[in-house]
């Protein structure tokens, strides 16, 4: 009832065992608090809350509109309903790096397990969108640096993300995207994020140049490949997100059923595809929470 039973600091700990066993962990992206116990019900290791989808939650587009405060907030909110360990977009870390270690400080209290940092300039945009422009290596450490300095539970996973390989194209993006995950790593970042790898063969390029957990981006409509678990575990990943995948999907029958509302005026026939009551109530614990009200309002004073 209410929320996770699992501290924080326990579900880092944990997160960081399971990490360390080389298995491939799958963290599907939660729009709202409630998928992120959908998510947990269904199986996945992990939550994924994504930057882009944050700002689209507000209406806004991935170019970093959106504050420390609001994201942080709503990481929380999201967190704390699962048993799972969360990671969280944290853009470039919401400023220089004084920014950047107050921006980890203010997640770890949040309840996240970790967050990753990326290397663009601000500010920033979507990963997957042409036109993106990283800082200069120096400036890139820096924040990674900041972030690991920062921390007060070394559980706390600390990614570096490297939007790199979309400056060049070819084998020089790819090599100026290995390069600056080796550099991300001598800098202390715990795990590499390497954005927009095209092939597979990228990713095992990636593998092979650094020694810590590296995450696969399956996200839709982007310049990535989408590749199955099954492949991305054979050469190696550590970490799968479906970023926006749910959200999508979420949107794209919302609007099916607002055309359906408008040509037919009903949505007698999109009753299959809804989460019935009982679901929802089931997953909410809504009858926990009616035992809860039960036994506080028939408590009685013995005389």
């Amino acid at each position: 009832m209410l929320y996770a039973t699992t501290t924080p600091a326990e579900k880092r700990r944990i997160f960081r065992e399971r990490l360390a066993t080389g298995e491939l962990l799958r963290f599907p992206g939660a729009f709202n608090p409630l998928s992120a116990r959908l998510i947990e019900r269904k199986g996945f290791e992990g939550v994924y809350i994504s930057g882009a989808v944050l700002s689209a939650d507000l209406g806004l587009p991935d170019i970093g509109l959106t504050t420390l405060t609001e994201v942080a907030g709503r990481a929380q909110q999201i967190a704390r309903m699962t048993e799972l360990p969360a990671i969280v977009d944290a853009d470039t870390g919401f400023g220089e790096p004084m920014n950047v270690a107050r921006t980890i400080q203010t997640l770890e209290d949040a309840g996240l397990a970790g967050a990753h940092i990326e290397d663009q300039i601000n500010p920033k945009r979507c990963g997957h969108l042409d036109g993106k422009a990283v800082v200069d290596e120096g400036t890139a450490i820096k924040r990674i640096r900041a972030a690991v300095d920062a921390r007060r539970d070394e559980n706390f996973l600390i990614m570096a993300r490297t939007d790199i390989r979309a400056t060049e194209q070819g084998e020089a993006g790819l090599r100026l995207a290995t390069d600056r995950a080796k550099a991300l790593v001598d800098a202390g970042a715990d795990a590499i994020f390497p954005e927009a790898m095209r092939t597979l063969a990228e990713f095992e390029a990636m593998r092979a140049a650094v020694d810590v957990p590296i995450l696969a981006n399956m996200t839709e409509f982007g310049k990535s490949e989408l590749f199955s678990s099954q492949q991305l575990a054979y050469i190696g990943v550590n970490i799968v997100i479906w970023p926006v995948s749910m959200l999508r999907i979420a949107m794209g029958a919302t609007g099916r059923a607002l055309d359906t509302l408008n040509k037919e005026g009903h949505l007698t026939g999109k009753l299959d595809e809804m989460q019935h009551r009982a679901d929802l109530y089931d997953l909410i614990d809504y009858e926990e929470y009616s035992h809860f009200d039960s036994n506080i309002f028939t408590f009685e004073v013995e005389r």
